[in-house]
């Protein structure tokens, strides 16, 4: 494509990889990518910048972008007063963090799409997320928004700047930590517990009111809270949660998988799009709760997930994209939601009533889309409503899923994400190494090695030592994130203790070394959110929200003590403690938030067991030994083998007649153990 090409039939988005700024490109508003050539633009015509961040999969944005985007009078607006910048918040969180935290102390509320107005010097003054049309709600409209602006930029444009000012100086403050002299105490745990509990919903399952978001770190705290400690409520409220999740609209009862949320407090209707990173916790915390209760069905549901991701989210080379839309032909839900009229002309007269009646579906349905000025009717989400079946009826009912399954995949399926993300991958890499260690399941280890190489091989810079953020389409970014360096880290480490392969922690020692150099503030503590030097970005922030997904500190924080149980590196546990002791207030005053880093401090205030593997760790028996270990719930220990990068004391651990397993606690190990069901004993 020329440079004439774009100006007449695009913009510059045109030229982007982002799959989100890429569905702009034909918009007639005269977008910019983040960067440079925006910013000299509005230094240049003395123009505020008008910024929006929002992600391909996300419905609202989608519904923004044909309500004014697509406006050619709002457009032509736009393109008069503002210079326009579109922001991947999925390509650049450390942008989307800056701009997202000014509009939520502006508003009291925040995202997608996140609508962000910035002088030349990109320091913001006034925000929102979805704008309407028109006036509704006792909103304003989008246009009305934009004329304000201007007339104020024309006329106030002096008290605009000092007030831009001022906020920006408040924000440094604001992100400007220093250590204080909190206690790390399990007490933190023991109250965080009470408030989590709380909030529990003893109907349906989960933590809060609607909207649900599954938001895993929260129940995986308390599932490891509750199995340590003896606290038998606790535990029952994750696994019911975990059962109404999976028998919930949200979980995609054909193709397996979690949608982002669930709309109501059933978990019923769900937002239909799929996250990589949802699906990634949400198999580990599956797992967790197949380990601690027995039940067949929450592996079920792990491999579930996992078979999805296999199937739809696998690049060709290995790589994982990122998400799949809600929307499908412009209507949101419709690749997944039945009528019942379509499923009496699919299946069978005895499939299509035990479907029917697993599956809730009813003449009218369960699902309109209010957003649709014309919804479909009829709208059926699936959901387990009644699981009760003979064994005869489970058989009909999977011929009947079976139908449904293949006509479905003929239906023009949602938008995909095809990008690679680093810190997303590191998320399944490491769920699928889990999942091999647990349920034993081949495939997962060669998907999870497959991952491993191709991250390596497209994102990984082995001479500079340097992890980029984004691959898509044989070109990656040059961006560097804190959420890259340690979820993937963390990831190689699970890696590690499914298979013993001492490459894999080598690698994951490597990728903790280049974090440290290029993300930790050693004077403080804490990591910042991206590498320094970047002109663009008027603070670094070190970021400790655990919401949808965890933050990169409180993945580094567990990962540095874990790395430092089994290679006796002392720097990796003091940064980590140092980083404990910077959010000390946030766990002591608002421990909801940082879920995730109260699981490092679990690991933290508990020595750690080591299981060390002595042997070949290409042998059968030592693989049943792993197994055997990898079988019993005990999240705070660390496996290891005997050789490569492990600390001296395990290096010198002998191997006798064959593999053997020794548990240690410091340097004081109990005597050897060769057999799978002494192991597993020794474990519980």
């Amino acid at each position: 494509m020329t440079e004439d090409d774009i100006a007449v039939h695009t913009n510059r988005l045109a030229r982007e990889k982002s799959p989100y700024l890429l569905q702009h490109q034909h918009n007639p508003v005269d977008w910019y990518p983040w960067g440079e050539e925006a910013f000299a633009r509005a230094r240049k015509e003395n123009k505020p910048i008008f910024l929006s961040i929002g992600y391909s999969t996300c419905h609202w944005c989608h519904v923004m972008e044909r309500e004014s985007f697509e406006n050619r009078a709002t457009a032509d607006y736009l393109n008069a007063h503002f210079v326009c910048i579109k922001v991947d918040r999925e390509e650049r969180p450390d942008v989307d963090k800056i701009y997202m935290t000014a509009v939520q102390a502006m508003t009291g509320q925040g995202g997608w799409p996140l609508n962000c107005f910035l002088t030349a010097d990109l320091k913001p003054f006034y925000g929102g997320t979805y704008f309407p049309p028109e006036n509704m709600h006792g909103r304003a409209s989008f246009i009305q928004v934009l004329r304000q602006i201007a007339g104020l930029w024309d006329t106030r444009r002096e008290h605009i700047l000092e007030t831009a000012t001022d906020f920006h100086k408040r924000l440094e403050t604001y992100a400007a930590r220093e250590p204080g002299d909190l206690t790390l105490s399990p007490d933190l745990l023991a109250g965080a517990a009470i408030l989590f509990k709380r909030e529990y919903d003893p109907h349906f399952g989960g933590f809060g009111a609607a909207p649900k978001f599954p938001r895993p770190s929260q129940p995986a705290f308390l599932l490891r809270y509750g199995t340590r400690t003896g606290d038998h409520e606790a535990v029952r409220m994750v696994l019911h949660t975990c059962e109404r999740m999976a028998a919930g609209g949200m979980y995609d009862q054909l193709g397996g998988g979690f949608a982002r949320y669930s709309v109501d407090e059933q978990w019923l209707v769900p937002h239909f799009e799929k996250m990589l990173y949802d699906n990634a916790q949400l198999t580990n915390l599956y797992l967790d709760a197949f380990l601690v209760s027995g039940e067949a069905r929450h592996a079920a549901t792990a491999r579930g997930i996992l078979q999805y991701i296999l199937r739809d989210m696998t690049d060709a080379g290995g790589g994982f994209y990122s998400a799949e839309d809600a929307d499908s032909e412009g209507k949101e839900g419709k690749f997944y939601c039945w009528t019942k009229s379509e499923l009496s002309q699919l299946l069978t007269t005895e499939e299509f009533k035990v479907a029917i009646r697993y599956f809730g579906v009813t003449e009218g349905g369960n699902f309109v889309d209010h957003s649709d000025p014309n919804p479909l009717p009829n709208q059926n989400v699936l959901s387990v409503a009644d699981p009760d079946l003979s064994p005869a009826q489970q058989e009909t009912l999977a011929s009947a899923r079976a139908k449904m399954f293949q006509n479905r995949s003929r239906r023009v399926r949602p938008h995909l994400d095809d990008k690679v993300l680093a810190s997303w991958n590191g998320m399944m890499l490491g769920a699928l190494a889990r999942a091999y260690a647990v349920l034993g399941q081949e495939s997962y280890r060669a998907a999870a090695e497959r991952n491993l190489a191709f991250l390596r091989g497209k994102l990984w810079d082995e001479k500079q030592k340097t992890l980029y953020h984004r691959w898509r389409q044989g070109e990656r970014d040059s961006v560097q994130l804190l959420a890259g360096y340690s979820n993937l880290g963390a990831g190689v480490l699970d890696l590690y203790e499914a298979t013993l392969e001492p490459a894999h922690l080598e690698f994951a020692i490597v990728l903790a070394d280049a974090m440290l150099a290029k993300f930790y503030d050693a004077t403080h503590g804490g990591f910042y959110d991206s590498a320094a030097g970047p002109r663009e970005l008027i603070l670094r922030c070190k970021d400790d929200y655990d919401g949808a997904e965890p933050s990169g500190n409180s993945v580094a924080v567990l990962a540095l003590l874990r790395l430092a149980a089994m290679t006796g590196r002392k720097d990796y546990a003091a940064a980590a403690e140092k980083t404990l002791r910077l959010l000390a207030p946030r766990l002591h005053e608002v421990p909801q938030a940082v879920p995730h880093l109260l699981i490092g401090l679990d690991f933290y205030l508990e020595e750690p067991r080591r299981a060390v593997v002595a042997g070949d760790p290409a042998l059968p028996e030592t693989r049943s030994l792993l197994r055997a270990i990898h079988g019993v719930y005990q999240p705070n220990k660390v496996v290891l083998g005997n050789r490569g990068a492990v600390d001296a004391f395990s290096l010198a651990l002998p191997a006798k007649s064959g593999p053997v397993v020794y548990f240690c606690t410091g340097t004081a190990c109990q005597p050897p153990s060769s057999d799978p069901a002494t192991i597993r004993k020794l474990l519980q």
